[in-house]
């Protein structure tokens, strides 16, 4: 029987649903998940410029598990470049830092601090929000 998977931390969900291919029609193509912990991977290794083992830390997994989830990311990002597809974020094996939230109206992510218990978007003021979640 195979260990149970570790969740791997995520400081910050990405900023986007997905991304589209411009100026090709999208029209029967199958569609790229981008796991939110593939996405850290390469925001840390790639933006950051984080060596592996730093970026292993932060995220509480093993060099190694760092190394194929980032190996994972780049092909994933790849195919979608070459074959045109469009590339979506998936919420994966992966657990927030805080608890992060997000507008039905704007689509703006944010998190609320602990003191304040304001229950509004910071964008647009609606009341209209839900926990970023699986």
């Amino acid at each position: 029987m195979p260990r149970r998977r570790r969740l791997r931390r995520v400081v910050e969900p990405p900023k986007f649903r997905g991304y589209k291919p411009y100026g090709h029609p999208g029209r029967n193509r199958s569609k790229v998940e981008l796991l939110y912990e593939e996405y850290e991977a390469i925001k840390l290794a790639d933006y950051d410029l984080m060596n592996h083992q730093e970026a292993s830390e932060l995220m509480g997994v093993s060099r190694a598990t760092f190394a194929r989830i980032y190996e994972s990311a780049r092909r994933k990002i790849a195919r979608a470049l070459v074959e045109s597809k469009e590339i979506i974020t998936v919420f994966g094996n992966a657990y927030l830092e805080k608890n992060w939230f997000v507008c039905d109206e704007c689509n703006a992510r944010f998190t609320i601090p602990a003191a304040g218990g304001n229950k509004y978007c910071p964008m647009c003021k609606s009341a209209e929000i839900k926990p970023l979640r699986k």
